[in-house]
């Protein structure tokens, strides 16, 4: 019997040709992909892309590697997913795309510091799609920009992404989880049979959001290749802050949390309760090249348990602010994704000191 070709192989592993799934660095379907934006001014001399190096991982990777090129292109796991946004032939696609920092922007701050602190993109085919969950200011831009391309102002910090595979009745829960969030969705396309299949994103596209509690809601996805993910969402009248408010006692773990520290009313780490929050102030690779960089350098917003399992990627900061705003993460207990993620850990504040005190904890690892 004559071997299969990698071409009809894969499509005969991941279902109809024409379904739509995140692609990875290879340019093949993957059930999962994360990318790490390296802050700008790291790595060795490599000026032309500088700020825009980053780390890839997925299931296959076997941990970190260095990304293929640069985040500003097309030929990366990024540029790759998400050029179906940008072809003429786009019209058979349902998608949304959500920021609290849309680009460019007409909309009046204030009719957007109401809404959830939340960034992502949904795209969809009769057969299913993606889910993309980031911390990118200013992205993706819109459909009618007709191309791909990476923000200037998101070149300098750290950024994390996300992508998830999912087959399209999945998209039922993930919208209702954006009900919670009430993100601000400045592109979207959902029409004739998606705008019936999924009536609560089109509620999300109208501005609509939660109204009553409960303020805060978890559901199990399941990915294209039978991944359990786990969506937290809460609603800014949840008023409490994500990990320390929830998370942690939800998932019965301590949490180590990276996020953007740069910005009014950090929230300390908290050992008040039964599992310890701690807020993460450097990171660091694996590697002679690591590299290894400060929170104040890093817009990303991911925690792990420091024991295990569980690895959360999403778009909420710690700090008073987003207590009252709604926003989300999304959660696994993958052994890949923690073997990578829980390493990258090098300090963190330890509970007792202010929010303006840098003193450290060293990891051990």
């Amino acid at each position: 019997m004559a071997s299969l070709s990698p071409v009809l192989l894969c499509a005969l592993l991941w279902g109809p040709a024409g379904a739509l799934r995140c692609l990875g660095d290879s340019g093949q379907p993957v059930d999962w992909f994360v990318v790490y934006k390296l802050p700008a001014h790291r790595g060795p001399e490599d000026a032309p892309w500088r700020g825009l190096r980053y780390k890839y991982l997925d299931e296959t990777s076997g941990g970190w590697r260095d990304g293929v090129g640069s985040i500003n292109s097309s030929e990366g796991a990024v540029g790759r997913s998400l050029l179906p946004l940008y072809r003429s032939n786009a019209s058979q696609l349902a998608f949304l795309l959500y920021n609290d920092q849309p680009p460019k922007s007409s909309l009046a701050v204030d009719s957007t510091s109401s809404r959830g602190h939340t960034k992502g993109v949904l795209l969809m085919d009769q057969e299913g799609g993606f889910w993309l969950v980031h911390s990118v200011p200013r992205f993706p831009p819109p459909a009618s920009s007709g191309a791909f391309s990476w923000p200037h102002n998101a070149q300098h910090f750290g950024q994390t992404l996300i992508c998830v595979s999912f087959p399209l009745e999945q998209f039922l829960r993930i919208g209702r989880q954006l009900m919670y969030t009430y993100p601000l969705v400045f592109d979207h396309k959902l029409e004739g049979t998606f705008a019936q299949k999924f009536p609560d994103l089109e509620e999300v596209i109208k501005g609509h959001h939660v109204v009553h509690e409960p303020w805060n809601s978890s559901v199990t996805l399941i990915s294209q290749a039978a991944s359990t993910f786990q969506s937290f969402a809460k609603s800014g009248k949840f008023g409490d802050d994500l990990y320390s408010g929830w998370l942690a006692a939800a998932l019965g773990s301590n949490l180590h949390v990276q996020f953007w520290p740069n910005s009014p009313g950090i929230l300390p780490s908290n050992c008040s309760g039964t599992q310890q929050i701690l807020d993460v102030t450097q990171t660091g690779f694996p590697g002679p090249s690591g590299p290894t960089f400060s929170a104040t350098e890093d817009h990303s917003k991911w925690c792990v348990a420091p024991e295990g399992p569980w690895t959360c990627i999403g778009d909420m900061n710690r700090n008073q602010g987003e207590e009252h705003r709604g926003g989300g993460t999304l959660c696994t207990q993958l052994p890949a994704l923690w073997k990578a993620f829980q390493p990258l850990v090098k300090a963190w504040k330890p509970c007792g000191e202010g929010s303006s005190a840098w003193k450290l904890n060293r990891a051990k690892n």
